[in-house]
C-alpha cells in the first residue's frame, strides 16, 4: 500500500523540446509525477512525430518519449505566442529546451535569461556540443555525436565500425538532464533558488566513453573492436548452439576453472598455462573460443544455459526485439502497462525507477498535437474570445 506521493508530484515543467534528448528527460519527470507541458509548433509539432508510423500509425520515437505530457501548440515566432509561453514559464518550476543553438537566446528562452527573471526557476539548456567552442553551432544529431565521441570507433567488428543500435548520445544527454533537474530541485529546497543547468550530447557521451577513453589515454591504445566479444576478457562472446547463440562471460580465473570442469568437461584446461589466466586466454583468444564453441555446439540453447547457470557462469540468450517484448522476466515482474494514445492503447514498460512506498509511476496518455492548448490557456486566464482569435490567426492550434 502506498504511503508516499510520487516524488515529483506538484512540480510543473514547461518544455520547448523536440526529437529525443529533451523529451526523454522530461518523460522521466512526468513518470515520477511532474506535470509536463510540451510546447510544439502548430504546423506539425515536434518533428519526431513524423519519424515513422510503426506504432499503429504513430512514430515509435514519439510514443517512447512523450507519454504523460500535455501538448500545447504555439507559434513561438509570433510575439503573441511567445508571450503566452513566457507566462507559462513564469508559473513553472522547471523549463527545458533543446532548440538549435542560439534559437532559445533569440527568443529570450535561454536558461540565463529566464533564471535572471525568475530566481526560483530551474532552466535546462540541452545542446549538441555546448554553448561555446568551435563546434557550438554545428548540427548535432545522435549518429554524428556518436562518431565525434568515438563510440563508433570502438563498436562493431575488426573490419567495420558501426553506430549503436539505439540513440546513445540522445539517451545519455536526456538522463543527465533528468538527473540535473533532480539535483537542482534538491538545491532549491535548501537555498530557495533555482538556476541554469547545461547538458550537451558530446559531454554526456564522452563521459560514457570512460573505459575506452582511459584505456587509450593511459594504456597507449584504445580497445579494439571485437563484435560481441570483450576487448580485455576471454571467454566473453556469443557461441553457437543447435538452435541459436548463447553468450557467456568468465570474469576471473576461478570462474574459468568452473567452466572447464563443469561445462566444457575439460578439467585439465583449468591449470593449463595457455588458459589458466585471463591474460593468457586473451592472448590466445582463438584457442579459448574454439574450446568453448566445441563444447556448446552439440547442445540446444536451453541445455547450454542450464549448464552454465548450474556452474555459476554468467550467460544470456541473444534475444531479438520481439523476444524482449515477450521476455519472461518482464512478464513475471508485471512490468507492462497500457498507455492511451491517439491510436488507442499501446503497450509500454514501467520506468526503471521503483518507489515501493509510492503509487505506480504515471503512465498517462501520449498527447495529440495541441490536445491541451485550450485547457492550459484557460488556466492562464486567456479569455475565450482571445483564444479563438489566436487560433484563427494560426498562433495556436
Amino acid at each position: 500500500m502506498s504511503t508516499q506521493p510520487l516524488p515529483l508530484a506538484g512540480v510543473t515543467v514547461v518544455a520547448v523540446e523536440q526529437a529525443v534528448a529533451a523529451p526523454f528527460a522530461t518523460r522521466q519527470l512526468a513518470d515520477l509525477g511532474a506535470r509536463v507541458v510540451k510546447i510544439e509548433r502548430p504546423d506539425g509539432g515536434d518533428f519526431a512525430r513524423g519519424y515513422d508510423t510503426a506504432a499503429r500509425g504513430l512514430a515509435s520515437h514519439f510514443v517512447w518519449c512523450n507519454r504523460g505530457k500535455e501538448s500545447v501548440a504555439v507559434d513561438l515566432k509570433d510575439p503573441r505566442g511567445l508571450a503566452l509561453v513566457r507566462r507559462m514559464v513564469a508559473g513553472a518550476d522547471v523549463f527545458v529546451q533543446n532548440l538549435a543553438q542560439g534559437a532559445a537566446a533569440r527568443l529570450g528562452l535561454d536558461a540565463a535569461t529566464l533564471c535572471a527573471a525568475h530566481p526560483w526557476l530551474i532552466a535546462v539548456d540541452v545542446s549538441g556540443y555546448g554553448a561555446e567552442g568551435p563546434y557550438a553551432r554545428k548540427r548535432a544529431y545522435d549518429m554524428l555525436v556518436q562518431c565525434e565521441a568515438g563510440l563508433v570507433s570502438v563498436t562493431g567488428t575488426p573490419e567495420r565500425p558501426v553506430k549503436s543500435g539505439i540513440p546513445a548520445a540522445d539517451i545519455a544527454a536526456g538522463m543527465y538532464a533528468f538527473s540535473g533537474v533532480l539535483a537542482a530541485l534538491v538545491r532549491r529546497g535548501t537555498t530557495g533558488r533555482g538556476g541554469p543547468v547545461e547538458v550537451s550530447l558530446l559531454d554526456s557521451l564522452a563521459e560514457w566513453m570512460g573505459h575506452p577513453l582511459h584505456h587509450g589515454m593511459h594504456g597507449g591504445t584504445a580497445p579494439a573492436r571485437t563484435g560481441l566479444a570483450h576487448a580485455v576478457i576471454a571467454p566473453y562472446d556469443a557461441y553457437p548452439t543447435t538452435d541459436g547463440l548463447v553468450l557467456l562471460s568468465v570474469q576471473n580465473d576461478r570462474e574459468w576453472r568452473r567452466l572447464a570442469e563443469r561445462v566444457l568437461g575439460r578439467p585439465e584446461l583449468a591449470d593449463a598455462p595457455e588458459f589458466a589466466t585471463n591474460t593468457a586466454r586473451v592472448a590466445g583468444r582463438a584457442a579459448t573460443d574454439a574450446v568453448v564453441a566445441a563444447a556448446l555446439a552439440p547442445l540446444t540453447a536451453a541445455e547450454a544455459l542450464a549448464r552454465l547457470d548450474a556452474a555459476g557462469i554468467a550467460c544470456a540468450r541473444l534475444n531479438s526485439v520481439a523476444e524482449l517484448a515477450d521476455h519472461p522476466q518482464l512478464t513475471a515482474r508485471d512490468r507492462w502497462r497500457e498507455v492511451e494514445s491517439p491510436a488507442g492503447p499501446l503497450r509500454a514498460l514501467l520506468p526503471p525507477i521503483v518507489f515501493p512506498d509510492a503509487p505506480e509511476p504515471r503512465m498517462d496518455r501520449i498527447p495529440a498535437l495541441g490536445q491541451d492548448t485550450d485547457e492550459v490557456l484557460a488556466e492562464l486566464g486567456v479569455p475565450e474570445a482571445e483564444v479563438k482569435e489566436l487560433r484563427s490567426a494560426g498562433v495556436i492550434a
